[in-house]
């Protein structure tokens, strides 16, 4: 295991008492991602797995705005013209950023202010866990542009937190999703103040940071991999990862605080 790098070059990371904090960092222009912050939080995302100081992730939104997607001249203008090798090539790594997100092994947190479209709705719909604000605007815009909806596993991952119906509206016309919306339908969690929501973000991370991390692991493992098993494939599935979880030493700290009537204090193996 590994620490995990804050020194990057395209975004924002801060790493303390167990928790990543990563924001991009063009608030002038809403935070736009280019070609080199989707290769940056690809592989960042990628490393966390082996990094044992890392317990949680909060994507913060950055100057009032979460992402405007990708951006405009330094993405979408190059991508006219590119042969189609160049396109998938392109696709492939949007793709695997979600990827990377989802494998991460670590409870990630999107904190949703003002603008969140395109790749950035993307971004927090691959979260585990979504705080926004009153003034959260979230549209998956791809059909406003002349692609389709189904980008970076939208038609896949959507469709499980909010509903066939809501996700194929949202992912056909493009339409903004308001805050309330977002909210009533399970995208947020909850809403919070506007200057709240650093707090609100942090706090959930560092609560889960402070549980036990491996079952944290096992819990992210199995949410991604029973999408795809039948209810017997999954029951079989969570026995097999709890059996293993009854082996840390999290597991007897819980079960010797409970007996002195303390509360556990986790650490992680």
């Amino acid at each position: 295991m590994t620490e995990m790098r804050s020194d990057v070059e395209h975004f924002l990371c801060k790493i303390e008492n167990g928790v990543a904090t990563i924001a991009l960092d063009r608030p002038e222009r809403k935070n736009p991602l280019t070609f080199q912050s989707y290769a940056e939080l690809r592989d960042w995302f990628r490393d966390l797995v082996y990094a044992d100081d890392v317990k949680a992730v909060v994507f913060a939104s950055n100057g009032g705005n979460f992402s405007s997607g990708g951006d405009v001249h330094d993405i979408i203008g190059p991508l006219t013209k590119m042969t189609m090798k160049e396109l998938l090539a392109f696709t492939r790594m949007t793709g695997d950023l979600v990827k990377a997100i989802v494998n991460c092994g670590k409870p990630v947190i999107a904190a949703v202010d003002g603008i969140c479209v395109g790749a950035g709705a993307i971004i927090a719909m691959a979260s585990d866990l979504r705080i926004g604000t009153s003034e959260a605007r979230t549209a998956f815009l791809f059909t406003r542009v002349g692609l389709a909806g189904c980008d970076m596993g939208a038609c896949a991952i959507l469709p499980r937190i909010i509903g066939q119906g809501r996700a194929a509206e949202l992912l056909y016309t493009g339409r903004v999703m308001t805050a309330d919306e977002a909210e009533r339908w399970g995208f947020f969690n909850r809403l919070v103040a506007g200057d709240e929501l650093a707090q609100a973000a942090q706090d959930m991370a560092e609560r889960i940071a402070a549980g036990p991390n491996f079952g944290h692991m096992m819990t992210k493992t199995m949410l991604a991999q029973e999408w795809s098993m039948s209810i017997d494939q999954a029951i079989e599935a969570e026995a097999q990862a709890q059996a293993i979880c009854m082996q840390t030493q999290d597991f007897v700290r819980a079960y010797e605080a409970f007996v002195v009537k303390e509360k556990p204090v986790f650490a992680g193996d």
